[in-house]
């Protein structure tokens, strides 16, 4: 059985040159300067990869380039989800393939599917592989909500099902998860402030666009709450908190790539129609990252 997935996983940011191609360098760079920062795992083409914006040989071509750079120091965890069941699954054989530890799949998108054909969909891609699926819960680009309840359905219906990462925003929604599935599924909160609190509440980790950013200090964060050191941990939050806000006040990727660029590791700009952060939370997100640089 394969060690279970723990810690601070980076949701990888896609580098794009000035024309809107992958920047493969680039990417490199960003994945050893990552784990150099011990990040615990790599979770490429999700929302924070910019994957809606990637084709299929895109992704797949990103998530080789994850893997050969990660060389086998972390697990590496692509997103495979897509908008019909047989690209999710065409993708996420690849994955398993390449030698992904497991993959992350979001709910399809754009069509209100129904409860019981979201279902149907996690079912058919995670029989599609044998390794472990993450169930990846973002309903506001989703439209769908996969609530405790029907994540517990999903859970018990689907083996390879093992791992929930939850960025609905809803801590309530988070904390019934670990407490009443958590013997069943580690759960992931991926939402950026609620990172500490979901650490002390029990969550397994998370699957974080903030780790691009500033991996170290996340890695500090969930070290010391793992040591039961609180003081610590909540000493290095508090400085943390003011980045965390800004990246999750609006427009997500923007903020991910001018961090990276305020901290003296652009990626590049967002891929077309993505546009540059405004100016004025910018400047707040240069102010909030200052202790990090």
């Amino acid at each position: 059985m394969a060690t279970p997935l723990t810690g601070v996983y980076s949701a990888v940011a896609t580098p794009f040159d000035t024309d809107g191609n992958i920047d493969v360098g680039n990417l490199r760079s960003l994945i050893d300067h990552t784990l150099a920062n011990g990040v615990h795992g790599l979770v490429p083409c999700g929302s924070t990869g910019e994957f809606s914006t990637l084709s299929r040989a895109e992704r797949e071509q990103v998530l080789e380039i994850v893997i050969e750079t990660a060389d086998g120091r972390v697990p590496v965890v692509p997103q495979t989800g897509a908008c019909s069941t047989a690209e999710a699954i065409a993708l996420s054989k690849h994955a398993e393939t390449a030698g992904a530890h497991a993959i992350m799949v979001v709910a399809p998108y754009y069509e209100p599917f129904s409860i019981g054909e979201i279902k149907s969909y996690y079912k058919d891609v995670a029989a599609s592989v044998s390794i472990p699926v993450m169930a990846y819960n973002l309903p506001a680009a989703t439209g769908v909500n996969l609530t405790p309840q029907i994540l517990g359905e999903l859970i018990e219906e689907v083996p390879n099902v093992q791992y929930v990462k939850d960025t609905s925003g809803d801590f309530t929604a988070a904390a019934q998860l670990i407490h009443e599935f958590g013997e069943k599924v580690s759960v992931f909160v991926g939402w950026d402030t609620l990172f500490y609190a979901a650490l002390v509440e029990g969550a397994a980790g998370s699957v974080i666009g903030a780790a691009n950013v500033v991996p170290n200090a996340l890695v500090n964060v969930y070290d010391a709450v793992k040591a039961g050191d609180l003081p610590l941990a909540g000493k290095v939050w508090a400085d943390l908190f003011p980045v965390m806000s800004n990246f999750t006040s609006g427009g997500y990727n923007a903020a991910i790539k001018a961090g990276l660029e305020i901290v003296g590791r652009s990626a590049g700009p967002q891929r077309a129609p993505g546009a540059a952060l405004p100016a004025q939370q910018r400047a707040a997100l240069e102010e909030a990252l200052a202790p990090f640089i």
